[in-house]
C-alpha cells in the first residue's frame, strides 16, 4: 500500500493559493485518475484506487497546515505503513514558482505542515515533492505571500511543475524508485 499527500490549508478561501501546492498536484492526479476525495478519515479527506495491483491512498489533510501531522500520523498508523511508503506533496517559498524537487529525507526547512509531519512520525525519512512558490518580493509578508495567489505570468509555470509532479506521483507509484525520480525530475 502507498500513501500519497497533498499539503494545504481547508476551505474556498486558500483554495489555489501558493500554499495549497500540495492540494493542487493531488487534485490534477486525481483529475487524471477519474477520482474524487469522496472518503473522510483521520482529519483528511481521501480516495482510494488499485494501481498495478497495489493500493493507493491520496490524501488531503482538512486540519490547517501547522498540523498535518495528524492527518498523516493516524493513515500511517492505521494501515501500519512504513516510511518508504509515504510520498508528501508541498510548496518550498526557497524556490522559484516552477522548480520541483524531490528529495527521500531531510528537515523541513521551515515548512510547518512537514515540520508537524516530521515531528509526529519522528523521523525526517520522508519522501517528499517540493514545488516552488517564490519568494516574497522586497519587504513583503511571508504570510501574504504564501496564502495569496499565483501571478497571471507565474500559472504557466506553475501549471507545468504541477503536470510534473503528478507524473512523478504516478511513476512512484508504479514503483520507479526513489533515485530514479529524483534524477528524471529535479530540475
Amino acid at each position: 500500500m502507498k500513501l500519497v499527500v497533498g499539503l494545504g490549508n481547508p476551505g474556498k478561501e486558500y483554495e489555489n493559493t501558493r500554499h495549497n501546492a500540495g492540494f493542487i498536484v493531488v487534485n490534477e492526479w486525481a483529475y487524471r485518475s477519474h477520482e474524487e476525495f469522496n472518503r473522510q478519515a483521520f482529519n483528511g479527506v481521501y480516495f482510494q484506487k488499485q494501481v498495478a495491483g497495489e493500493k493507493v491512498l491520496v490524501v488531503k489533510p482538512t486540519t490547517f497546515m501547522n498540523l498535518s501531522g495528524q492527518c498523516v500520523a493516524g493513515f500511517m498508523n492505521y494501515y501500519k505503513l512504513d516510511l518508504e511508503d509515504l510520498l508528501v506533496v508541498y510548496d518550498d517559498m526557497d524556490m522559484e514558482v516552477g522548480r520541483l524537487r524531490l528529495r527521500k529525507k531531510g528537515s523541513a526547512g521551515g515548512h510547518n505542515g512537514m515540520k508537524d509531519i516530521i515531528k509526529c512520525l519522528s523521523s525526517q525519512e520522508i519522501q517528499r515533492i517540493k514545488l516552488g512558490i517564490g519568494h516574497p518580493k522586497g519587504k513583503g509578508s511571508v504570510v501574504n505571500h504564501v496564502l495569496g495567489h499565483f501571478s497571471t505570468e507565474e500559472k504557466e509555470d506553475m501549471l507545468e511543475s504541477t503536470i510534473l509532479a503528478a507524473d512523478a506521483i504516478e511513476d512512484w507509484i508504479q514503483g520507479v524508485s526513489f533515485e530514479q525520480l529524483m534524477n528524471r525530475y529535479n530540475h
